[in-house]
């Protein structure tokens, strides 16, 4: 049974349970040293070991890959979706561009993909070959030259998706050990400049150990969907509610209302729907332990909550409340926006910052897999009326040899200089 609060006991579902990384670390930090130190050897050995591999190398043979069994249906229903996908992200690119902003300043950016990309596909208690789509188009758009998947377990759905979109790059691999392979390199596996993709708290803590060593897109914890309704259909709340918490017992839904009638009929829809789903197993112990309806004053007040709250998933009853969104991953408008479309199919992606991330950081796009490279040209005159502003605060700085790079260059020297 759902949890209904009131507004003012918010408080204990703004705090989050703080994923337990530290102990994970300890786990994964040999695992990261034993590939960084033997490469292909130790990577083959966990891969055995974790990931139950049978062939003689992590690389899965594009013939493998083309081999894959699904459906004709499942077929054009990548085809939609990574359409979909690859039009959002087009949109997204950057724009290269130059101008002259003052007379002799021609200022602009130059658009560069990183080289070598890596997307770590979940294949767990749910295989995602959605997520292949997610991480492999949008790099595709940004034209990364080299496009690597990995998965630790071979699932025929996430293998022909992955050669419908083209990618040759595909790794039976999963874990930590995944994570160290694209962050240093082996014979088999590239170095990566990214790893993106959603994975387990192993697979979180090897990338918050390795930020820095290799890109990422964000450590992702337990997936959380944070609905505001008033007059919506019962059915559909307690479906996008369930929809989220089937995912895993740590994912969390919440309905922010201030009709108690609401309230109430989703609570019962929530029972009904749960006597007849599937996974109810999962998703009823993370409807009654992280999830919960709460009873607010005003549709106001529960975008307030939601802003302190900044879910990865946000729905809304209509794009009037939108101009008050600060935070979130991902949102949702109107009762025909149901997260699941996002999840497959509609075209924004369905990676997304959770654990309050959104604070920081939108969802994953094809800016994380470009660069933008600033640009700038000065004539000799532009130099020249710059030169003092650039003297003075690099002498203010104590950096006497800046200051005369731009003074050899005007042959005068700028106000205040030193001998």
């Amino acid at each position: 049974m759902i949890r209904i609060l009131a507004s003012k006991d918010v408080g204990r579902l703004l705090a989050r349970k703080a994923a337990r990384l530290s102990e994970a670390e300890a786990t994964v930090r040999p695992i990261l040293d034993a590939v960084r130190a033997r490469g292909d050897r130790a990577l083959m050995e966990y891969a055995r070991q974790f990931d139950g591999l049978e062939r003689k190398s992590v690389r899965v043979p594009e013939k493998e890959l083309a081999a894959a069994r699904v459906s004709d249906g499942f077929r054009a229903a990548v085809e939609t979706a990574a359409a979909n996908i690859r039009a959002y992200a087009a949109r997204q690119m950057p724009k290269e561009w130059s101008a002259q902003i003052r007379p002799g300043i021609t200022l602009g950016q130059i658009v560069r993909p990183l080289d070598t990309v890596a997307a770590y596909i979940p294949a767990g208690r749910y295989p995602l070959p959605s997520t292949v789509m997610m991480t492999v188009i949008p790099a595709q758009v940004a034209g990364v030259p080299n496009v690597c998947v990995a998965s630790p377990r071979a699932v025929p759905e996430v293998f022909a998706t992955a050669h419908l979109l083209g990618v040759k790059n595909v790794f039976q691999m999963g874990g930590a050990q995944a994570i160290a392979a694209f962050a240093f390199g082996t014979k088999t596996v590239p170095r990566a400049d990214r790893i993106v993709g959603p994975g387990n708290i192993y697979v979180a803590a090897a990338k918050k150990l390795l930020a820095g060593e290799v890109g990422i897109d964000f450590i992702a914890g337990p997936t959380e969907i944070l609905i505001i309704a008033n007059d919506s259909d019962p059915r559909h709340l307690a479906a996008d509610m369930l929809a989220q918490a089937e995912h895993d017992l740590d994912a969390s839904a919440i309905l922010l209302t201030p009709s108690k009638r609401l309230a109430s009929a989703v609570a019962k829809e929530l029972e009904r729907q749960l006597a007849v789903l599937p996974t109810a197993r999962v998703a009823a112990k993370s409807i009654a332990k992280n999830s919960a309806i709460v009873l607010v004053r005003s549709l106001e007040e529960a975008v307030e909550i939601s802003n302190r709250f900044a879910p990865e998933h946000l729905s809304i009853p209509d794009a009037s409340l939108l101009d008050r969104v600060r935070h979130a991953g991902s949102v949702f408008v109107g009762p025909f926006s149901p997260e699941a479309a996002g999840d497959y199919a509609s075209g924004p992606n369905h990676v997304l910052p959770t654990s309050g991330a959104a604070r920081q950081r939108g969802g994953l796009s094809v800016m994380d897999y470009v660069k933008l490279i600033s640009v700038q040209e000065l004539s000799a005159a532009a130099l020249g009326k710059l030169a003092p502003a650039i003297a003075t605060l690099a002498r203010a700085e104590g950096l006497e040899a800046h200051a005369r790079s731009v003074e050899v260059r005007v042959g005068r020297p700028a106000a205040g200089r030193r001998a």
